[in-house]
């Protein structure tokens, strides 16, 4: 942990599935994590008015094919670190669409996804970085805002339920006001890393990554786990638990 939180815990880097997977068996106290896995996970709670999401494009989640349709897409590869965007593509299809392409789960390699699929599903780093041309993209936030008018919420910080006390002493709103406020920070670290202009990841920071859980983020979450529950892919519909009183 950086800035004035620093030392408060030891932080361990990982892709979001991982990140759950640690958490799922008890190896880690918290973690920030894909929000699919709320539901899937036991004895855990949100921390709140903290979030990874986006109220309109995200830009680092997406869906790639060399078809111009939705329509013509027939199968789909998905990047195998995906969770919870691997099922709100599969509720946009399913919901939305009225149809479902095959399934298969890849390692982010986006030539190797498309050698053998209509489409590919990748997000983070890679979905920001790779050649555009001839591919057409659609953003999978503006995907779920197209067909639903409400924000999503990607992430989460999630901790397990017998470590409650310690979460009440992390103020993850500061930290997170903190992180927002040192963007040009963050964005000096990274520029180095991505090969992306100031401007597009100042952008990203600033326009399409929402990290507040206000009204429409929430309106947004609930109905992306209803949606999840009602096409089968959780098996639980659990009602949003925080930390706190």
């Amino acid at each position: 942990m950086h800035g004035s939180s620093r030392g408060q815990a030891e932080l361990i880097d990982g892709v979001p599935a991982h990140c759950a997977q640690l958490l799922a068996s008890g190896s880690v106290e918290a973690a920030l994590v894909p929000v699919i896995e709320y539901q899937r996970i036991s004895g855990i709670s949100l921390v709140p008015d903290v979030c990874v999401g986006s109220k309109k494009e995200v830009r680092s989640v997406v869906l790639v094919s060399r078809h111009d349709d939705l329509e013509n897409i027939r199968s789909v590869a998905i990047d195998e670190s995906s969770r919870t965007s691997a099922a709100l593509l599969k509720i946009i299809f399913r919901e939305f669409l009225g149809y479902e392409p095959r399934w298969t789960t890849r390692l982010p390699d986006l030539q190797l996804m498309l050698e053998e699929n209509d489409a590919a599903l990748i997000i983070g780093d890679p979905a920001m970085t790779f050649p555009r041309e001839q591919l057409r993209i659609w953003d999978m936030a503006g995907l779920w805002r197209e067909h639903t008018g409400l924000g999503f919420v990607f992430a989460m910080w999630m901790f397990r339920d017998e470590f409650a006390g310690r979460a009440a002493t992390v103020d993850f709103a500061g930290v997170r006001d903190e992180g927002m406020a040192r963007r040009e920070e963050i964005i000096d670290y990274y520029l180095p890393l991505l090969g992306l202009s100031r401007s597009t990841l100042e952008l990203y920071l600033k326009e399409n990554i929402c990290f507040r859980l206000d009204e429409e983020m929430r309106a947004g979450l609930d109905l992306y786990f209803r949606l999840a529950y009602q096409h089968r892919l959780i098996d639980v519909l659990k009602p949003l638990k925080t930390l706190g009183p």
